[in-house]
């Protein structure tokens, strides 16, 4: 199989209404597609959305980190089989030498592996989620049975007192089991709306907080001494990158699991947690972690070490990385929560012509079909297109 174009979109997705975290603020997102055409015919697609605060990248250092990682040179050769075509995105470099946490530019290359593993796979007649089996990485637990559906959880971004309310009766309605309250937001309430939310959907709904970086650790114990009888299950990323080191001797004293987010990018974020006890869990999310592979790495990770994981997403994703999402889903096992697909209820250009939004109570079916299993509309990313060129 041998790669007869690679091509990469900026998009700028609008979003349905705005979303309000500690960290950030945003009514639209700027992303990259990558269409990967084989010359056998098959069309694979990526996408990866960076976040400067996250792993350092904007989608100005597109250009400037394909030149070079000298993408063109390493994909030249092709590859024979799937074996080969994961062992090619297992070696593909795109970064910074300098970059000590190996993750800056992970967005970027998380749009080019997916899209070349969407082709891979689409041209085997396989779908992505059997690539937990063929990896064959060592430690990472997979699912006894592939699930025919998965279950998604709600988040609570930051809204007022009665809109809360209202968030609330409609997942009491609709039968969700498990949501993330962001806390942190200056002019909220979390305490009070942490309360709401556990009366309102009761002692056997999963709850759990994330404050995106917004509290200092010297806050930390305070605050989640206020929140620790309302049945919290996780805390996540509660300080800055700069301050994780702090959590080494906090978590001893804090009665909440602690989930990095921001602060694991990489394999080698994942080591320093664990070395210096700064977590109990991981959340993965596709873009930030660089991709398909890393992501499976960074669940076997851990898994050997004793910690959990939940599967993230990014605010704005289309239906392209909510598809790899799902697959991932599918093919991973032991994961806490699931986020994602929220494409019909947050983005308006989702650039898939399937609806991968999640149904009642959170669930979605798996995806069948090789590759990624979804249909890319060409028109709507033109349409949305604020750049693009060819990389090979």
């Amino acid at each position: 199989m041998t790669i007869a174009s690679l091509h990469a979109w900026i998009v700028r997705i609008p979003l349905k209404r705005k979303v309000t975290h500690a960290s950030h603020s945003r009514t639209e997102t700027l992303s990259v597609i990558v269409r990967c055409q084989l010359k056998s015919g098959e069309t694979g697609w990526g996408e990866g959305l960076p976040r400067k605060y996250v792993t350092g990248e904007t989608v100005d250092d597109l250009g400037p980190l394909l030149r070079e990682a000298q993408v063109e040179r390493q994909l030249r050769g092709g590859w024979k089989d799937l074996a080969e075509a994961m062992a090619l995105c297992r070696s593909l470099m795109i970064g910074r030498p300098d970059d000590d946490r190996h993750c800056f530019g992970n967005s970027i290359r998380c749009a080019v592996e997916i899209a070349l593993l969407d082709a891979a796979f689409r041209h085997a007649g396989e779908p992505l989620w059997r690539i937990a089996e063929l990896a064959k990485i060592d430690g990472l637990p997979k699912p006894e049975i592939h699930p025919e559906r998965i279950r998604y959880s709600a988040v609570f971004t930051s809204m007022n007192l009665p809109k809360l309310m209202i968030r609330c009766a409609k997942l009491r309605y609709y039968q969700f089991a498990a949501g993330k309250l962001k806390v942190g937001i200056a002019g909220r309430d979390d305490v009070q709306q942490a309360r709401w939310v556990r009366r309102l959907l009761g002692t056997s709904f999963d709850l759990r907080i994330d404050a995106n970086e917004a509290w200092l650790p010297e806050q930390l114990e305070e605050r989640l001494e206020r929140l620790s009888n309302l049945g919290i299950t996780s805390c996540e990323q509660p300080v800055a990158h700069e301050h994780v080191q702090a959590l080494s001797h906090l978590r001893r004293r804090i009665p909440v699991p602690i989930m990095l987010d921001e602060s694991v990018c990489s394999l080698e974020d994942a080591r320093r947690a664990f070395n210096d006890g700064t977590c109990d869990l991981f959340n993965l999310r596709l873009s930030k972690c660089g991709g398909f592979l890393p992501s499976l790495e960074l669940a076997a990770f851990a898994s050997k070490h004793g910690l959990g994981y939940q599967l993230g997403c990014q605010v704005g994703e289309t239906g392209i990385l909510s598809a790899a999402g799902r697959q991932f889903a599918t093919a991973v096992g032991g994961i806490r929560h699931h986020e994602g697909s929220f494409d019909r209820f947050l983005v308006k250009e989702p650039l898939t012509k399937e609806d991968l939004t999640f149904g009642r109570g959170g669930w979605a079916p798996r995806l069948h079909g090789p590759g990624l299993g979804i249909t890319v509309d060409e028109t709507a990313i033109r349409r949305v297109c604020v750049e693009e060129g060819q990389i090979l």
